[in-house]
């Protein structure tokens, strides 16, 4: 939750995210933090170089989970959802981060250590997550299925 924040200062992002005024922001945070705009021995280039990776991260996470992209994807998401099972998952903070038996991985934000316990003891997992997790908290795709990624 803390890096929704953070991402959404950045971008001065207040209540829901829209693609069209994000990518105004993302194109004009870039123009004016691109390390080329700064000499080498500037101190600002350096500054300039971690800032802009901070930029684009900001904006591709933001861009997964922004109400546009969640609609273009949800009959993928809901086959997922529908035909696979769980591979692994992970918990870490309050984000949970599940790999399916596709191959795509989820983060699901907000989930508590307690809503973690409660899956890691269900009788079936991906049962409780579809009651309980999957449709309830906030998630982005994080990572390509792994046979994109071997294509």
């Amino acid at each position: 939750m803390k890096r929704i924040n953070q991402y959404k200062k950045m971008f001065g992002v207040e209540q829901e995210i829209e693609l069209a005024s994000l990518k105004k922001t993302y194109r004009s945070l870039v123009k004016e933090w691109h390390p080329d705009k700064f000499q080498e021995d500037d101190p600002l280039h350096a500054e300039a170089q971690v800032k802009s990776k901070e930029i684009i991260d900001g904006y591709h996470f933001l861009v997964g989970i922004a109400p546009e992209t969640k609609a273009a994807n949800l009959d993928d998401y809901m086959e997922i959802l529908g035909e696979c099972g769980i591979d692994d998952y992970r918990h870490k903070g309050q984000l949970l981060e599940v790999t399916f038996t596709d191959g795509a991985c989820y983060e699901y934000f907000g989930v508590t250590q307690k809503m973690f316990a409660k899956l890691q003891n269900a009788d079936n997992p991906m049962r409780f997550g579809k009651r309980n997790i999957f449709n309830s908290y906030l998630y982005r795709r994080s990572k390509k299925s792994i046979m994109e990624e071997q294509v």
